[in-house]
Formats: C-alpha cells, sequence, structure tokens
C-alpha cells in the first residue's frame, strides 16, 4: 500500500525522563491502550492520531533507552522496535527522537545511532518552556543540519508545539525515502560508541551555548533533599503523610460506596422474589455473591486513588528519581542494585509492572534478585485487605494530637514489606551469589510542576484498570464462590448453618487443621483458595462466605461481622500472612516469563509461603500470650 494514504506508524523513542511518556500523552489522548508486545512481557503503549489533513498516524511509546546497544531487556525492545524486528510488528515510518531541552548532552549520542538505521527521524526538544526560562541558547539551523533531522519545540504538558510536531512527522514520512536495505545496520561496538561520543560532545560544543539563567533553585533544593539524613528524613515524612490520607482522606467517599451497594442490594431484594423454588436462588447469587462480592472490592478504590495520585505527582515533580538516589546506599548495602528502587516502587501498585520494571537491571543476578524481592512490597491489591482487618480491630482514634492510629498500622504494614525485601535480597546475595553490587548511575530530572490533566488522566487509567480487573476476574471468581458456598443443599434434618454443606464448607473444614496453628479458621481458608487469583478477592470472598452463612450479615459492614467473630491475634495472624504470601497467580506467571524458568518461580512460592506460615505462626502466638486470643 502506498506509503502516502496508508496509516503512519510512529515510534518514540528517548532517554529515561525526557518527557516522552509526556509527549505521548499530549499526541494520543484518550485514543490509546496498553497491551504487552508479542512474545515478550515488556509493556507497550499504542494510541491515535487524527491529523488535520485526515491522515491517522498510531503513536508508540517505547521504553527509555541511553544507546541501541540494548544492554537489558527493556531496551532490546526498543531497538527491536526500531528495527522492525519484533514479531507481529511492523517497522516504524518515523522516528520522534525526543530530547529534554534541558539536557541534550547524553540524549546526541543516541540520535546518531538513531539515523543510522536509516529511517525516517524528527528531533522533539521537549520542555521547552523550561529551557526558555532558563535563558538555554540553542542554534536550531546548525543543530538541525548537523544532525541531519527536522527540529521541532515542544511542551508536552501544556501541548505546546504538538501540530507543528504531526505536520513534521507527515513531511518526514512524504513519498520519496528509501526503505533501509535489509541487514544495513549493525550494533554499534565500544569503538563505534567512542566515536559517537565524541561526535555528540562536538555538536554539543558547537551548536548549544550554557544557559543564561542556570537553574539554581535546582540545586538548592537538592541539596536539602538529597541530604544523606535530612532527605531520608523527608522521604519518611512524605510517605507517612501519603499513607495517614490513604485512611484520613478516602473515608467520606468510602462509606458513600458502601452506602451505595447496601442501597442496591437493598433494593434487588426487593424487586427479586423470594419464594418459588428458584427465585431465592437468583436472589442470593445477585445479593450475596455478586453484589457483596464485587461491592466488597470496590470500596477500596478511593484509598488506591489517592495512593496513586500520591506517586504520579511526586513522580511528576521529578522527586521519585531523588528517592532512588537517596535509598541506593542502603538497597546497595542489602545487596540490591540501587536500579532496583524503580521496580520496587513499581511493585507498590502491583507486583507484575514491578517484576517487568526490573529489565532496566544489566546483570542478570541482579535482576533475579530483585524479581524475587518485588512481590514482598506492599502492592495495591493489599490495600482491601488491610484496611478491613485495620478497620475491624484497629480503633479509629488520633494519636500524638496529629496522626491517625489505622495509618500509623497501615504505614508499619509497608515498612515491614519494605523491611522484608531487603532482608530476603540480603540473605539472596550471601547464600547463593557473592560479589559487589554495580554502581547506581542515573540522571535527575529537571523539577517541572506537574500538569493537572495528565495527573487526572494517569489517575482515570488507574482506575479503570481497577474496575476492569474487578468486572473481568473479580466478578467470575465471586460467582463461583457463590456456588461453592451454596452448593450442595444440607441434607434432611441438618441443624448446622447450610454453607457447612456446601463444597466450600468442606473444603475450609478438611484444610482448616493445617491452618490452625496460626489462628486461622474455616472462613479464611476459604477465602485464600480464590484469594490466590488476585489478593484482594479475598475481601470479596470473605464477604461472601459470612453473607451466606450468617443472613444478618449480608446487611452488615463486614468489619464488624469479623471483629465480632475472630479474636485480635487471629486479625494480626492474617494481616501477617498476607505480608509475605505470594496470593497472585498472575505475578508467579510474570515471574516464571521474565525468568524463563519454572525453578526460581517455584522458588518464589516455596520461600514466600514459608515466611507468611512462619510470620502468622508467631505474630498468634505472641498475640495469643500477650492477651489477644
Amino acid at each position: 500500500m502506498d506509503i502516502a494514504v496508508r496509516p503512519l506508524r510512529v515510534a518514540l523513542v528517548g532517554n529515561p525522563n525526557s518527557g516522552k511518556t509526556a509527549l505521548f500523552n499530549a499526541l494520543t489522548g484518550a485514543h490509546q491502550k496498553v497491551a504487552n508486545y508479542a512474545g515478550v512481557t515488556v509493556e507497550r503503549k499504542e494510541g491515535r492520531v487524527q491529523t488535520a489533513s485526515g491522515r491517522s498516524i498510531t503513536a508508540l511509546d517505547l521504553p527509555g533507552t541511553y544507546s541501541l546497544r540494548a544492554r537489558s531487556p527493556d531496551e532490546e525492545v526498543t531497538r527491536d522496535a526500531v528495527l522492525g524486528r519484533l514479531q507481529g510488528e511492523a517497522a516504524p515510518d518515523v522516528i520522534v527522537a525526543v530530547a529534554d531541552a534541558t539536557n541534550l548532552r547524553l540524549v546526541l549520542r543516541l540520535i546518531l545511532e538513531l539515523k543510522a538505521v536509516g529511517r525516517p527521524m524528527v528531533l522533539a526538544l521537549n520542555m521547552f518552556d523550561i529551557a526558555e526560562r532558563q535563558g538555554l541558547r540553542i542554534d536550531f539551523d546548525r543543530l538541525a543540519a548537523a544532525l541531519g533531522v527536522p527540529i521541532v519545540t515542544t511542551t508536552a504538558t501544556r501541548k505546546r508545539g504538538i501540530p507543528d510536531l504531526i505536520v513534521a512527522i507527515e513531511a518526514a514520512a512524504s513519498p520519496g525515502w528509501a526503505e533501509p536495505a535489509e541487514g544495513g545496520w549493525s550494533a554499534p561496538d565500544a569503538a563505534a560508541l567512542r566515536v559517537a561520543h565524541a561526535r555528540a560532545e562536538q555538536i554539543m560544543r558547537d551548536c548549544v551555548r550554557p544557559p543564561e539563567r542556570p537553574d539554581t533553585t535546582t540545586g538548592r533544593i537538592d541539596a536539602v533533599l538529597l541530604h544523606p539524613v535530612g532527605g531520608l528524613v523527608i522521604l519518611l515524612a512524605l510517605l507517612f503523610v501519603m499513607f495517614q490520607a490513604v485512611f484520613a482522606w478516602a473515608s467520606p467517599a468510602m462509606e458513600a460506596i458502601e452506602a451505595g451497594f447496601v442501597l442496591l442490594g437493598t433494593g434487588v431484594a426487593a424487586v427479586v422474589p423470594d419464594t418459588g423454588p428458584l427465585w431465592p436462588l437468583v436472589q442470593s447469587l445477585i445479593v450475596d455473591g455478586l453484589i457483596a462480592g464485587v461491592g466488597g472490592v470496590l470500596v477500596f478504590l478511593p484509598q488506591i486513588i489517592i495512593l496513586f495520585a500520591f506517586i504520579i505527582l511526586l513522580e511528576d515533580l521529578g522527586y521519585m528519581a531523588r528517592a532512588a538516589f537517596l535509598m541506593d546506599r542502603i538497597m546497595g548495602g542489602a545487596g540490591l542494585h540501587g536500579r532496583a528502587f524503580i521496580p520496587l516502587l513499581s511493585s507498590f501498585a502491583c507486583a507484575i509492572p514491578g517484576v517487568m520494571a526490573a529489565r532496566v537491571i544489566d546483570a542478570r543476578r541482579d535482576r533475579l534478585t530483585t524479581i524475587m524481592v518485588a512481590p514482598l512490597m506492599t502492592c495495591s491489591a493489599r490495600i482491601p485487605v488491610y484496611t478491613l482487618i485495620i478497620a475491624a480491630f484497629i480503633p479509629n482514634q488520633t494519636v500524638w494530637g496529629f496522626a491517625s492510629l489505622q495509618g500509623l498500622v497501615m504505614f508499619g504494614l509497608y515498612a515491614t514489606g519494605i523491611v522484608s525485601a531487603l532482608a530476603v535480597s540480603f540473605v539472596i546475595r550471601k547464600v547463593f551469589w557473592r560479589g559487589a553490587v554495580e554502581p547506581f548511575m542515573m540522571e535527575l530530572p529537571a523539577y517541572k510542576l506537574p500538569d493537572v490533566k495528565n495527573v487526572l488522566f494517569n489517575l482515570w487509567l488507574r482506575a479503570k484498570v481497577f474496575m476492569e480487573r474487578a468486572a473481568r476476574i473479580i466478578l467470575p471468581l465471586m460467582i463461583l464462590v457463590w456456588a461453592a458456598s451454596t452448593f450442595p443443599y444440607p441434607p434432611q434434618g441438618a441443624t448446622g448453618p447450610a454453607i457447612d454443606y456446601s463444597f466450600a464448607g468442606m473444603i475450609g473444614h478438611a484444610l482448616e487443621p493445617i491452618f490452625a496453628p496460626i489462628g486461622f479458621n474455616w472462613q479464611m481458608v476459604v477465602a485464600l483458595i480464590p484469594g490466590m487469583a488476585a489478593r484482594e478477592v479475598a475481601v470479596a470472598a470473605l464477604g461472601s462466605v459470612y453473607a451466606i452463612a450468617d443472613a444478618e450479615a449480608a446487611g452488615s459492614l463486614l468489619a464488624t461481622t469479623i471483629a465480632a467473630q475472630w479474636p485480635l491475634a487471629t486479625g494480626l495472624a492474617f494481616l501477617a500472612w498476607y505480608v509475605f504470601a505470594p496470593q497472585c497467580v498472575a505475578t508467579l506467571g510474570v515471574v516464571k516469563r521474565e525468568l524463563n524458568s519454572w525453578k526460581w518461580m517455584w522458588v518464589m512460592v516455596v520461600y514466600m509461603f514459608a515466611l507468611a506460615y512462619l510470620a502468622a505462626f508467631v505474630t498468634y502466638r505472641v498475640a495469643v500470650a500477650l492477651g489477644g486470643g
């Protein structure tokens, strides 16, 4: 098909922290989707752009890279996408090299490598508003001539320069350019990189002059935030405020959602008849299975949104890279590579992107260690479990005159996950392999104010993913839990609760002796089984099991029901279990694919279950000894 009429395929390539994803969002808006590349587990973002001329453009946001030499799996995907080597992926018609206009030194070498590929290219000098404020002087004509590419200035967060960029992309892909010959590109060796680096340095000297108004504010702020002691105190204070907010700010919205589901359940119960051979079963499925189960998970959506809001804001501000720098010494002492901070931080959202983000680590042993401890970080799927148990057993009161006791407990659980990850990585390095940890080098981005629209859009994407997960995973599982808790019916003359005679009751009672030493009852055992698919399903399963076991519980708070039926020691043991247990089959599947090894996946399963059982056992026994049983 003629390139003049078919949709254009554009790849966005640049260094990390260059504003590449912000530019992608400005280009595509809501017309984007997230999936995985064919044959690999690296996440891909693809979006559509409709030009003023009616041309359709497909934009691809590639992982950040410093070179096409590709020293990590992430960088390999970027290289292969640029070269058209990915399975089922066409090569891009145009490459958009995205550069931080205030820091061109490192990206120039990458641009020279991209030029050698032989495809049409446009250079987008992003964050140009900051460069202008600093009085940075760039000779655009001379730079464009030296690189041999057209240049467009953009400010992605304010959508400045986007129309000009689209015009430049269309012009670059105009008929007449030759498709590069197959096998015409070869990976640069060390000597070629030295030559490219020298050429980039010469271009920098010829075309870019130092800023007239250097950003001394960044230096003054960094002097405080990167202080070895003061910086860590500030980081801990930010985390403390974040977890306080997760409880304090989310309460009104959670109560509103909970009230809404109660009204929905009551309304459905009033409409669906409860007489006849079939209607009571239908009513139970809808009210006790679907509404109680899904509602028991969606009620935690406000807390997850607040957590992500903090993470997105801090990342857009440029603080996350500083946090990685601060943690480097601590992580190095525990045997983790400095770059492991980003994957572990990603694991606060979900262990799956955290495991996948470990691809930025070059050495296989360092990468494996990071992957093995990533699920110990407290992911957002644990929030429903933690919140439920904390609400049931921890008083909603203020301590020290300003801090929420429940928020302090949540902060402690997150801290426990972090400390346990560091401890396990230390043991892995000492037991399985020894050697010095590679030094951590990264570029600190300039501070910038977050774009409100970008923050809200990213929050909407996170909420959408959570709700889709509820519809795609939790809803079918709740139907299974309801069915297992309902059938078979109790025999004639049965005196116990109906659920005792169901499949769920049979399974729970059969496995209860295994978990009795750690204080778990059979209802908890039933919840752990579907919880293997996704941790938050355990909360929905508890809601369904207790609602079916006790008709009055269906209309009351699950936390109140649990507080009445569980001793404190059991609740604390349940929290300890969830700090460690690998209750997510999807994460285990990603670990297997990332490491291409069943062995290490099973090592993770065994060591995490062993830690979970041991932690729950110690917690339960200590709590009982102190009078919490």
